[in-house]
């Protein structure tokens, strides 16, 4: 008895690693194309990678990140002379 639950504790375990998976592709998806994460997240759960097939075919909204920048986000790099928020040199300016 006892090998037949350790095969079945490792299934269950990938199978909740799979769910969980699609969840975080549906609530990045959603969030992506327009949509409320409550949307994604929901799909996710619900729906496991059937969601993530239909966030890729829905159609995002006009102002989206989606339709902006494109389906995959590039990746930005930092210059030499960037100055971010919360850097030193942006507190000495602020200090001066």
């Amino acid at each position: 008895m006892t090998p037949i639950f350790a095969l079945l504790g490792a299934k269950a375990l990938y199978l909740l690693f799979i769910w969980l998976g699609s969840t975080i592709a549906c609530n990045w998806l959603a969030t992506r194309k327009g949509y409320s994460e409550k949307a994604g997240l929901a799909s996710g759960l619900l729906l496991s990678l059937l969601g993530v097939i239909i966030w890729l075919v829905w159609p995002a909204k006009a102002g989206s990140r989606w339709k902006t920048e494109g389906p995959i986000p590039k990746r930005h790099s930092r210059g030499a002379g960037d100055v971010y928020e919360g850097s030193v040199e942006e507190t000495r300016r602020g200090a001066e």
